[in-house]
């Protein structure tokens, strides 16, 4: 019968376990143990230098000098690393902050421009209030190539 053991892990890593598990129709605690199978097997090739695949992501060393199982194991590590990445970001906090309007799409695919009320406001913008959003919206007509990905302020 198999035990478990409760463990710590950083927050980081567990938000990076959560959206890698998402993907994969699995819990985070599912995804760690995952990961930790994989980086058992790992250690346990002899096909593999964990010496080659630091160096490469401390960036002391080119990508390209690494076998295909390498490349793989290097790839995963940016993929988790960009997802962390990814998940720290709140561009829509730092635009507001800047007093910056932004494009996006609402729940139903409008294209609308979001930022600070006043800013939205002054422009003869209907404001509108979505639960995830404390800046008022409007929505833009969508014309042509680039539609909805220009950034105002």
């Amino acid at each position: 019968m198999a035990t478990t053991s409760p463990a710590r892990i950083d927050d980081d890593l567990y938000a990076s376990a959560k959206l890698a598990g998402d993907v994969q129709s699995r819990s985070a605690s599912q995804q760690v143990v995952h990961w930790a199978r994989i980086g058992r097997e790992i250690e346990a090739s002899a096909a593999i230098s964990h010496k080659d695949i630091a160096e490469v992501l401390e960036g002391s060393r080119s990508y390209d000098t690494l076998s295909a199982k390498e490349q793989a194991v290097v790839r995963a590590e940016w993929s988790t690393r960009m997802d962390a990445a990814r998940a720290s970001l709140n561009l829509a906090r730092e635009f507001a902050s800047a007093g910056r309007t932004w494009v996006e799409l609402d729940d139903d695919g409008t294209v609308v421009e979001v930022g600070p009320a006043t800013k939205t406001a002054a422009r003869g913008g209907t404001a509108r209030r979505s639960g995830k959003r404390t800046a008022a919206t409007k929505p833009i007509k969508a014309s042509g190539r680039g539609a909805g990905t220009r950034s105002t302020g």
